[in-house]
């Protein structure tokens, strides 16, 4: 083979390379694993790919009393995507299976189950308390706590903040985040946090954990082992759910098992809207794209404040004596 024959040969195959990379990018990380995972349980199940529409309405039905309806949903989401990828018939979409969900959802739905939100009274608790520690994890925890509570920042976001996305402000800080769930083309977004006028202050905890820890680049939330010895990599996704329920179990709060880092976004969309905050300032600084979403964080949290029985309670029956 002569050189010229190879370089294009060489080409060809960095072009195709490149291509399967961009596709591949088109989905994210996150849910193109969660669709490989739902994949290979079809396939474990007996399935063949391509399914044909009796081999799926097996599956579904073999699987109902196993998983949750919805995770059923997410595998069928998934069946589909692959045949769509790969130009075959979609039998996802026939009459027969989506009766056959419905049915399934009918017969085996429950509610989903959702983080116990965390208000301003427990974010105070847990900084008083690991104001009282003298250690660097303290400090780390403290700057990551205050900054997913008030900059409302999923737990993706905010292991991933580096120190070149930190902006300090006269008037507070400034985070970039390049890209994110509702933002996966990366066209970024910039969260303000203000100075807080006590104890409890994302700006100041931040400031004192890039002093202490000495991080100049890269990512800010980073592990700290046994012997209070800063890591160099960065936290892991799951991790934040750990640092959340050891706090809340050494604070003693009674609902540790309840509790995510959904719970940070969900009690401050709740607790700002409970304070009278604008509905669009509480989407702006969550990065919610979908009214509904901010909604569904904000609702459950005002079922004792915007009660119907609770004003008719205090208008009507409060003279009332036994």
């Amino acid at each position: 083979m002569t050189t010229e024959i190879k370089l294009i040969a060489n080409s060809k195959t960095l072009i195709l390379k490149d291509k399967q990379d961009y596709l591949s990018k088109a989905t994210a990380d996150n849910t193109r694993r969660t669709y490989q995972t739902a994949i290979r349980q079809f396939e474990k199940s007996g399935g063949l790919l391509p399914a044909t529409e009796p081999e799926l309405a097996r599956y579904i039905t073999n699987k109902a009393p196993l998983l949750n309806p919805r995770t059923l949903s997410l595998h069928l989401t998934a069946i589909s995507h692959w045949h769509s990828y790969q130009n075959f018939p979609d039998p996802t979409q026939a009459a027969e299976i989506k009766k056959l969900l419905k049915g399934i959802y009918r017969t085996h739905g429950q509610p989903k189950r959702k983080a116990k939100a965390l208000y301003p009274e427990h974010i105070d608790k847990i900084v008083a308390y690991l104001n009282q520690q003298n250690n660097l994890k303290a400090l780390r925890d403290s700057a990551l706590i205050q900054l997913a509570y008030f900059g409302a920042f999923r737990r993706s976001e905010l292991i991933a903040i580096t120190v070149e996305q930190l902006r300090f402000e006269t008037q507070g800080l400034m985070v970039l985040i390049p890209r994110s769930k509702t933002d996966q083309d990366g066209v970024g977004k910039i969260k303000a946090l203000p100075y807080g006028q006590n104890a409890v202050c994302p700006v100041a905890a931040v400031k004192k954990w890039l002093e202490v820890s000495k991080i100049q680049q890269g990512a800010i939330f980073r592990g700290v082992n046994r012997w209070n010895i800063l890591q160099s990599e960065s936290l892991h996704l799951n991790s934040v759910n750990t640092i959340i329920k050891t706090l809340a179990r050494q604070c003693g709060f009674d609902f540790v098992d309840d509790l995510s880092s959904h719970s940070l976004r969900r009690g401050f969309a709740t607790s700002a809207a409970n304070i009278g905050v604008d509905f669009e300032w509480i989407k702006r600084q969550g990065g919610w794209k979908n009214d509904n979403t901010v909604r569904e964080y904000i609702e459950e949290g005002q079922l004792f404040n915007q009660n119907a029985a609770g004003k008719l309670l205090a208008s009507s029956f409060a003279n009332t004596k036994e």
